[in-house]
């Protein structure tokens, strides 16, 4: 049995949002999912998320596969969860539009700065994959190299801006077959990417 784990980031994920319509396609299809809400959506408290997904992550039986699908705010609550001596390591860990962390936005500031370990990261799965896109107005183009450092694959998608309902995401199709599939898709030349074509929003056949 594999199980799915969404992580949603500030302001939640309801609406509309792809990991709303993500957990409803994954129930559908007789999956076992979670979809924790964590507290204060808009005024959010790392300690506070931390705990909370710690106590999700022992609820799941250890020896069965999960795969954890986060958002935005959520990318940096796994990235805090896998630097803990006392963790999970999961199969997948889909990472989807975190923000920089040069970004002024206090609302988030709780949760910098991230972990000094960045090898964490790819320590807390199997496979891991960080999805952005070439507009996010939270990562900007330019700063997209900031998380080449984690050792992970990086996969820029041109002009999808923050990949939620803003900018019409929503459904989703491509996040199922991410999930569902055996392997992370285009791993291999994600984790080519330069800076240059992180810039461009554009990757290398």
């Amino acid at each position: 049995m594999t199980n799915f784990l969404i992580l949603h980031g500030l302001g939640g994920s309801t609406g509309g949002h792809w990991q709303e319509w993500l957990f409803h396609e994954l129930k559908a299809r007789g999956e076992r999912v979670c979809f924790p809400q964590f507290p204060d959506w808009d005024r959010p408290r790392k300690a506070i998320w931390l705990a909370q997904l710690n106590d999700v992550m022992a609820s799941i039986p250890e020896k069965e596969k999960l795969v954890v699908i986060a958002h935005s705010l959520g990318c940096m609550l796994w990235i805090h969860y896998a630097a803990q001596c006392l963790k999970r390591k999961v199969s997948k860990a889909i990472l989807v539009c975190p923000p920089s962390r040069f970004l002024d936005e206090e609302a988030i500031k709780d949760f910098f700065p991230l972990p000094e370990n960045t090898s964490a990261l790819a320590e807390g799965a199997d496979r891991t994959l960080i999805v952005t896109s070439s507009t996010d107005p939270f990562l900007p183009k330019n700063s997209v190299s900031q998380y080449f450092e984690y050792g992970v694959p990086c996969l820029i998608l041109p002009g999808m801006g923050h990949i939620n309902v803003k900018s019409g995401y929503g459904p989703w199709p491509w996040m199922i077959d991410v999930c569902l599939g055996s392997t992370l898709p285009f791993s291999d030349a994600a984790s080519r990417i330069s800076p240059e074509e992180a810039s461009t929003g554009k990757v290398s056949d």
